[in-house]
């Protein structure tokens, strides 16, 4: 019947949004259950853990290279206070945890080094390159933008090829491991964190001086999921060494011999070499990152139709170098914005504040850069 009308619930741009998102949900629910299934539950719950920073960091937009370049650019703390926030939530449960069990908890903790102080310039400068950080560029690349597709594998192969010339670098000097620890660290962690809000806010222009309920659900979630990788993994939140692993890997897979590294050739790392990276914590929470950015992009209607940037050709060649630059001198740092800064101080190392430090001073940098490179120059 040419009257006849439509029975609608059925079909329609509704009904394919309800079924896209629900698939979502069950696909990401498969993959939690198929990876506890062959590997343990552990490995699983860690997919789990993944997935939810990707969804936190996607979904809420938290970051941490665009806060940093909102306070460079325009005194907008809001971002880097959300940061401080998670990390202060974190460091009342973590640090008192290590404490507690030494034995079968592990910190963020490295020694403060010429090598790590500057991986940690370069780290901040190439971050505003590319506008995304360890974290940031999984949900950059998740989510579809092309620069964090780009950067990505660039910033794997600089993290294998950091780790590769590790001992070397960290040769040239470094202090003893220094540690804030117990009730005592505790103390000074939060004291700190509060003085580096206090200068923000004095910095800030007298209208940015308020925090979004946004990012503060954004810090609690993020803090959360933290503490839950410390308690399950036994070690804190990374991205680095995960990604260098899957480079690794694949370089071995060619017939590359590491044999030359002694990072590469140490025990531990020819176990887990041998193994599957559904067995290695840090990898199963980089790809959840990815995962999770992905369905919330998805999820959004028309999230993944990023269109292609009119860069000219020094902006693409500058992405792939400073993604490169990205993954090596975040090896040499000992992390990147979550495992030196986030993790480290919130696991009381030291290293974590001058990682602080440097980073922001390269970033800096790399925001008056940007524009140079041919870059565009949103926030």
């Amino acid at each position: 019947m040419s009257g006849a009308s439509v029975p609608q619930g059925r079909e329609g741009p509704a009904f394919d949004i309800l079924a896209r998102r629900g698939g979502l949900v069950l696909a990401a629910l498969a993959c939690i259950a198929l990876v506890a299934l062959f590997a343990g539950a552990r490995y699983g719950m860690m997919l789990a853990i993944g997935l939810g920073f990707g969804i936190a960091l996607e979904g809420l937009r938290f970051g941490f290279a665009g806060p940093w370049r909102a306070m460079i650019l325009r005194r907008e703390p809001a971002g880097i206070l959300a940061q401080l926030l998670s990390i202060g939530i974190v460091s009342a449960v973590a640090i008192p945890l290590l404490a507690a069990h030494p034995d079968e908890l592990t910190g963020a903790q490295a020694p403060i080094g010429w090598a790590m102080i500057g991986g940690a310039f370069v780290f901040g400068a190439a971050m505003q390159v590319v506008l995304g950080c360890g974290s940031g560029t999984l949900v950059n690349a998740g989510s579809g933008n092309p620069v964090g597709l780009l950067a990505l594998p660039f910033f794997a192969i600089g993290s294998f090829a950091g780790a590769y010339h590790l001992i070397w670098w960290t040769g040239l000097g470094a202090l003893p491991i220094l540690t804030l620890s117990g009730w005592p660290g505790l103390i000074v962690t939060l004291a700190a964190l509060a003085a580096v809000a206090g200068l923000l806010l004095r910095l800030a222009r007298p209208e940015a001086r308020h925090l979004p309920r946004r990012l503060v659900i954004a810090a609690i979630a993020l803090a959360a999921l933290a503490i839950a990788n410390l308690v399950i993994a036994g070690q804190p939140w990374g991205v680095v060494y995960g990604l260098g692993l899957w480079a690794a890997k694949g370089f071995t897979a060619l017939g590359g011999d590491l044999s030359g590294s002694a990072f590469w050739s140490a025990p531990g790392s020819e176990r887990i070499l041998q193994g599957s990276i559904l067995t290695d914590y840090t990898s199963l929470t980089n790809i959840g990152i990815i995962a999770g950015a992905f369905a919330v992009a998805a999820w959004r209607s028309g999230g993944l139709s990023q269109k292609l940037p009119g860069y000219p050709m020094r902006a693409w060649l500058a992405t792939i170098v400073a993604g490169f630059l990205l993954g090596y001198s975040s090896r040499l740092a000992f992390g990147c914005n979550v495992g030196a800064f986030f993790s480290g101080v919130s696991t009381g190392s030291l290293h974590g504040w001058v990682w602080f430090v440097a980073a922001f001073a390269g970033a800096v940098l790399g925001v008056r850069l940007r524009p140079l490179l041919g870059l565009e120059t949103r926030a």
